[in-house]
């Protein structure tokens, strides 16, 4: 067992049996569950939508390359700049170079998972500078040193307690403040960093082909604000992101909206198409678009896994998933957690390393009920575990186990050998420290079903 899987069981194991997690996971997710519905009422057909938004990513992933070509043209013909980076590292010296260049000190980040993804501020913390988190999920969690729980819901572990003890520890602000006087508390931190920052960053929930734009869906303003006051815009974004057509948007922010938080469309929605240009009154001066693939194109070259490229990370499958509200966010102990988590970072990382997660799953096929996009998460979940098998030799003993199961099961008579007494035995001996840690002894029947029929039929 990998590190990884081995602090993967010790962390869900104590989170399932934290009472009060459980209480306030399903207190927030119960609040979406019953805006979801209304969300879905203004769309005439869903299943057809979400059928539509499917195959119109089938064909932006077909034609990747050819598509980001076309971004960068138009993009690049506003005056804008866009830099490729196949790996973090990649990304993250790019930054380096584009905040060293203009003596940044102070930079502002709206939320942005793919930020995240790269650890750009442990990164820029190395470096010096300041990076402030303005969402105010991200905020809360910035505040508390921890990466975000949720990939749409950054702190939904907290309540609303949680967060005023936070403010009174960290801010020094008075005890047991409600919530819109702690929005308030927050607003007021963070108004003089925009002014203040020299570069913004964002992430984008869409890269537009046709037009040369990105495509920013979200409910407070701070990612307008983080790209509009600092002379710099950085937007790092995932290859993925990419739609054909700005004409697209028109299905896939109501989508994104009513599966990611119930709403018919967010508050704010931006179409960002490069920097200030001579005729306009704001926006940076500069703006650069670094595409990263970083893992990928590992999932582009596997024509099953392909269709995972299609999310546009609403976190619907998050919410649906019963071995996530039951474990938490944190116990994956990755950037992106629950069912569509389990089934790309096996690929983004290194298959042997992560494949547990892949495991992590009832197979309900919640997720993919649910998902926005019609993705097959169970299906691909099963296809990784096949995928571990085939290119993780198993151990000998492993090896040998499942030959003699597999011998056993095609014999009836070899079946019947294997009395209760000498299966309980099995199962007290070789499990201990597998099943019988977690579960109750299994305890078989003397006789086989078998067994009892053919005493059966000879009376």
């Amino acid at each position: 067992m990998s590190e990884t899987a081995a602090s993967f069981i010790a962390k869900s194991t104590v989170k399932a049996a934290d009472l009060e997690h459980r209480r306030k996971i399903n207190f927030n997710i119960g609040k979406y569950n019953a805006t979801v519905p209304l969300g879905k009422q203004q769309f005439t057909d869903i299943a057809t939508a979400r059928e539509r938004a499917k195959n119109i990513k089938w064909k932006a992933i077909e034609n990747l390359d050819t598509l980001l070509e076309n971004f960068e043209t138009a993009f690049t013909r506003r005056g804008g700049k866009v830099i490729w980076a196949e790996t973090a590292a990649e990304a993250l010296q790019e930054i380096k170079k584009i905040c060293e260049a203009r003596n940044c000190k102070t930079l502002v980040k709206s939320k942005s998972m793919v930020t995240e993804e790269i650890k750009l501020n442990d990164f820029l913390h190395e470096l010096g500078i300041e990076s402030v988190e303005t969402d105010l999920g991200e905020y809360i969690q910035q505040l508390d040193g921890e990466t975000p729980y949720h990939i749409v819901t950054p702190a939904m572990h907290k309540s609303k307690e949680d967060v005023a003890k936070l403010f009174y520890e960290k801010l020094h602000t008075a005890p047991n403040l409600n919530p819109q006087q702690l929005t308030l508390i927050a607003r007021e931190k963070l108004r003089t960093k925009y002014t203040s920052a020299e570069v913004g960053v964002t992430g984008a929930n869409f890269i537009i082909a046709d037009t040369g734009s990105i495509a920013l869906t979200e409910n407070e303003g701070n990612g307008r604000l983080s790209c509009a006051f600092p002379k710099t815009h950085i937007a790092i974004v995932g290859i993925e992101k990419i739609i054909p057509s700005i004409t697209d948007l028109g299905l896939f922010w109501p989508l994104l909206a009513t599966f990611g938080t119930g709403q018919k469309m967010t508050v704010y929605n931006s179409i960002i198409s490069g920097p200030r240009q001579p005729n306009e009154t704001d926006g940076p001066e500069e703006m650069f678009v670094i595409l990263l693939d970083n893992g990928r194109t590992n999932i582009l070259a596997n024509e099953k896994a392909r269709e995972s490229l299609y999310c546009i990370r609403c976190g619907a499958c998050l919410n649906a998933c019963p071995v996530y509200k039951n474990i938490g966010g944190h116990s994956y102990e990755t950037t992106y957690s629950g069912p569509i988590g389990a089934v790309i970072t096996p690929h983004l990382k290194e298959m042997g390393e992560w494949k547990h997660l892949s495991y992590a799953s009832s197979l309900c096929g919640n997720c993919t009920e649910v998902c926005a996009v019609k993705i097959n998460l169970h299906e691909l979940l099963l296809e990784n575990r096949h995928e571990a098998v085939t290119k993780n030799t198993p151990a000998w003993g492993e090896k040998i186990a499942w030959k003699l199961w597999k011998q056993a099961s095609l014999r009836r008579s070899m079946m019947n050998m294997a009395n209760g007494r000498i299966k309980n035995w099995v199962m007290k001996k070789m499990f201990q420290k597998t099943w019988n840690q977690h579960h109750q002894p299994l305890q078989f029947s003397e006789k086989t079903f078998n067994q009892l029929w053919q005493e059966q039929e000879k009376q």
